[in-house]
């Protein structure tokens, strides 16, 4: 004979009770009053189940003693009562957690937007800034010294006159310091001098009047403020290459010491000179001894053909 398996029947009586009696302190925590008047007054417990009863009964739920009577317990014990967390770094925590559906995605938005914000920084201002820094040390340390002594040495071997020769020297001493103290800006500021000068001293040009059509004058005079009465008398000049190109010079105003690399200034002359000048001019409109002056190389200044006291001037 074989023995047959029964299944386990699971006892649910057990869970109906603990069911029941959280119902009975639900009604009574839902009953307030009741619970004030028969319980804080000192009614009899009989007096407090009979009344549950009745609510009960007026449901047609039929619950008995032992049932109402572990409500009743679980109430005064607050055994079904839910007593919050006291506030902690783990509630706080937890309640982040739960609350994640509304501030997960703002959040990741923000992290990405600022990882991507990082990234551009990276490319378009870090790593531009160290490749310019790199290229700059090249600059120092290579670079820069060996085009300071290029330029040196041709500035040398053009150089007619002395003044030329110190300029040079100055400027050479000024780029190896600023080589020596790490300032690239400063020793790219001497190697271009350098470079100026050697081109000043290289260029070959004439002082020329202007004239012709389109030319409203060749010359101005001026009163000077420091003497009343007087006039200072300036012919308007270009710089011109054998070629017939415009040349650009450097030229500084006696009038308000400002410097600028020109290719037309007014120069000034003596008074004969001027008033020579407008004759030529006069008869024809035509200036016949217009070149005044000669710019040969390895000097910076031109050497003037006329009476010249010197001095010039940008504006007119």
């Amino acid at each position: 004979m074989s023995d047959t398996a029964v299944p386990a029947v699971r006892d649910t009586s057990k869970l109906d009770d603990v069911l029941l009696a959280m119902d009975v302190v639900d009604t009574l925590r839902h009953r307030e009053q009741l619970v004030l008047t028969e319980m804080d007054a000192g009614a009899r417990e009989a007096a407090l189940l009979a009344r549950l009863k009745e609510i009960y009964a007026a449901q047609g739920i039929d619950v008995p003693d032992r049932i109402l009577k572990e409500g009743v317990q679980a109430l005064e014990e607050k055994r079904f009562l839910y007593v919050p967390p006291k506030p902690s770094l783990g509630v706080s925590l937890a309640k982040i957690y739960i609350t994640r559906s509304r501030w997960m995605a703002p959040v990741t938005f923000g992290v990405v937007s600022l990882a991507a914000l990082f990234g551009a920084w990276q490319v378009g201002v870090v790593q531009p800034e160290k490749a310019r820094a790199a290229a700059a040390q090249v600059e120092l340390s290579e670079t820069l010294p060996a085009e300071l002594t290029r330029l040196h040495g041709e500035v040398l071997a053009l150089a007619l006159e002395e003044g030329a020769t110190l300029k040079a020297d100055a400027l050479l001493a000024d780029g190896h310091r600023a080589v020596s103290a790490g300032d690239v800006n400063a020793a790219r500021g001497a190697r271009d001098s350098l470079a100026e000068l050697q081109g000043d001293l290289a260029a070959i040009y004439e002082v020329r009047v202007v004239y012709g059509p389109g030319e409203a004058r060749s010359g101005v005079f001026r009163i000077p403020d420091d003497v009343p009465g007087a006039r200072n008398f300036y012919l308007i000049v270009e710089a011109v290459d054998p070629a017939g190109r415009l040349v650009t010079v450097p030229v500084s105003s006696e009038e308000d010491r400002r410097s600028a690399r020109v290719t037309r200034w007014g120069q000034r002359v003596s008074e004969d000179v001027f008033n020579r000048v407008a004759a030529d001019k006069g008869d024809d409109q035509i200036i016949q001894e217009a070149v005044i002056g000669q710019k040969r190389s390895g000097y910076l200044a031109p050497q003037y053909t006329v009476d010249t006291p010197g001095g010039a001037i940008l504006e007119w």
